[in-house]
This record gives structure tokens, sequence and C-alpha cells, in this order.
């Protein structure tokens, strides 16, 4: 764990992260080019505080309002996808490893800065010994895995009544291999290796059982009163998604109407882009469709907010909502960001140039179980339909 230097605050947390985004998008080439986060843009997002926004204040975190953390890695998002998603995967696994017992907290974060990562599909399996699991199995889509501390690792304990439990178990990085297998067209600097667990031994008290939390059920003591710690966890994931998507789709948009005004329209008398009707019907287009996913995304954002300040939980219907509001702002977001594409000339395939790597990095994300609009909305018609959702993942 690299030493940070992040103020004890995060009272101005969105202006710090966007002093470093000039450094984060003069890095997103080469972070796509080895796929994964260069080691400078880690050390500047530490030294910003995104790695404190979930972490317990008693150990240097922020515990950092939800709208903020939308906003800070948007901000990211918007210089680089892969490190909006890796940061968002780190934000989300820290939230999950303080709801573990207090003993296993006091293990993990050392310091405020503790990088924890997660794979969230249960590939590994888990047998009960002598206080604790042994744990075996190969668990993909690791993101950021190579510059994490600890890793949640979503496993399954086999019973012999019943489906397996699912697990989360919290494992030092250290005691797991990483393979060389992240070769993908999207979202490629994220390093979401696979990780491989070979007959690790984790204590009882570094695993939550996924079942009781998805009901509002945790072990952790010191975090159990606190409002912050009552958000539902799986709702909260729509919230550190979305703002990958809608960082990059403002980022693509400011970066076409630049463009436009330098470049012409080839084959046509059109010496400059932007004078053209075609790109105001494109642009506006793509402006709407962006301003109506930033619409989405603060309504769910506002009542999970408003639920932890009152305790009281949201309905099976609200939670499908805000799934189904989860997807659709990033489809919007892909729209709008392929409609940018396609109007940016072949001169924009470039590597260099961040609308192809922004179009290929929503199509990515896009592809993301959770977020996946078409899984979603189903999910949420379902549920106006009157059946079940058909999930326990609400």
């Amino acid at each position: 764990m690299a030493p940070s230097s992040a103020p004890r605050s995060d009272a101005d947390l969105v202006e710090r992260v966007r002093a470093i985004r000039p450094l984060i998008r003069s890095h997103a080439l080469r972070a796509e080019q080895r796929r994964r986060v260069t080691g400078e843009v880690v050390a500047a997002l530490s030294d910003a505080g995104i790695h404190r926004m979930n972490v317990p204040r008693r150990y240097g975190g922020h515990q950092t309002r939800l709208r903020t953390q939308v906003d800070a890695l948007a901000e990211i998002a918007a210089a680089c996808g892969s490190a909006a998603f890796m940061a968002s995967i780190q934000a989300g696994c820290a939230f999950i490893a303080s709801l573990l017992p207090d003993e296993a907290q006091d293990e993990i974060f050392t310091g405020p800065d503790v990088r924890v990562g997660g794979t969230l599909i249960p590939d590994a399996t888990a047998v009960a010994t002598d206080g604790g699991y042994v744990v075996n199995g190969t668990s993909a889509f690791a993101t950021g895995c190579q510059d994490a501390d600890w890793h949640l690792l979503t496993v399954r304990l086999p019973s012999d009544d019943g489906p397996p439990e699912v697990l989360w178990a919290a494992v030092p990085m250290a005691e797991l291999e990483v393979l060389d297998d992240w070769y993908v067209s999207g979202l490629a600097g994220s390093g979401s290796n696979s990780v491989v667990a070979r007959d690790v031994l984790v204590p009882a008290h570094r695993v939550l059982p996924v079942g009781p939390l998805l009901s509002g059920e945790f072990p952790a003591q010191a975090n159990a009163d606190d409002p912050f710690y009552r958000m539902p966890v799986l709702l909260l994931f729509c919230a550190w998604t979305v703002p990958t998507a809608l960082g990059l789709a403002r980022s693509a948009l400011a970066e076409f109407t630049e463009r436009t005004h330098r470049r012409g329209i080839t084959y046509t008398f059109h010496e400059r882009q932007h004078e053209a009707a075609v790109t105001h019907l494109q642009a506006g287009e793509a402006a709407m469709k962006i301003a109506c996913a930033e619409l989405l995304t603060a309504e769910f954002v506002a009542l999970i907010e408003s639920r932890a300040v009152t305790g009281e939980p949201c309905t099976t219907e609200e939670r499908a909502r805000i799934r189904a509001q989860c997807g659709y702002a990033t489809r919007l977001c892909k729209e709008a960001v392929d409609l940018i594409g396609s109007a940016s000339g072949a001169s924009s395939l470039r590597q260099e140039e961040p609308v192809q790597r922004a179009v290929r990095d929503l199509h990515a994300l896009s592809l993301h179980s959770f977020v996946n609009p078409a899984t979603n909305l189903e999910l949420y018609g379902r549920v106006l339909s009157g059946l079940d959702a058909g999930t326990p993942f609400l």
C-alpha cells in the first residue's frame, strides 16, 4: 500500500479529482496497452482520497456522501473509463469490508488508503474447517487485483440439503495467484484478471454470508447503527457503476464538439463539421441522452440517500426500479457515445483518440451482468406485472 497525503476531509474531493484528470487522461492509452491502470494514476487517486470514500471514519476514512462519490467517479471516467471502473469496484469492496466482523476490519483497514478488490461471481468453493474455511478455485473479473491489498472472493459453500451458501471471504492479495488473462476490447486497462485460490485458509471472522446481507443483516458491531452502512449494498453498486458511463459520455461529447471545429466532413462542401446541420442534430441528440441519464441517476441516488437518513427500507418495486434506472442510464450513455463515434470520422479510430476508447468501454460496461439494460428492464417489468423479481440481487 502506497503512502498517501490525502486530506482528512472529503469536502473538496471532486475538485481534487478534477485536478488530476489531465494526469489520468495522459495515462489512459498506456493503461489500455498495459492492461492495468498505471502506478502513477493509482497513487494519484489515493492522494486525492478516492480509496477513503467508504472506509469507516474510525480508521481515517471519509464515509463520503453517495452523491459526492458519484460525482468523483464520473470525473475519473471523463479521463479514463478503466481507472473509474477500477475505482468504483474498490469503493464498493471497501464498503463490503466494513460490514465484516470488527476483528476482520481491524486486520484490513491498517490505514485509510487500503485498497480492497473483489469478484462478485461465486466461482470458487469453500470447505468448512476448524475455525474457518479452506478456499479453492479460479475467480474471473478481479478488477484492479494487481493494485489491491485485499480481495473479497465470492465463494460457494456446499450444502447437503439445499443449494450452496454464498459467502464473501476476505483474503490478502499476497495469498492469491493472478493469471495473465485480461485480453479484452473494452475497459481493457481495468486489470480485471482472474485470481486463483489454492488451499487458502480464511478464518471465520473474515467471512460474510451474502444471503443475510441482502436482507440488511451483517456482523459488524461498530458500524451496526451507522446509517451510512445501512444503505443496501446492491443498490449502491448501481450508484458506483453508472458514473463510469456518465463520465465517458460527457467527455466524448466535449471531445466531439471540440473536434468539429478542427475538421471538415470529407467529400462534402463542409470545411468545418460544426457548421453542418447534421452535426447540430447529432450533438443535440447525444446531449439529451446524457442529460436524461443524469436525471435518472440523480433520482435513484437521492432515493438511496434519503432512505439511509430515515431508516425506511426501499420497497421491492423501488429496488427493481433502481436496477432498471442503472441499466437504462448506461444504455442512454452508450447510445450517445455510439452516435458520437459514428459522427467522428475515420480519424477518430486512432488509438490515441479518446472517442473510440469510450465506445468500446461503454460497450463493455453494458455487458456487465448487474448493469445489462435488457436484463434490468425485464426484472423491473416482472415486478410491475405483479410477479416475483426472479432474483435475490435487489
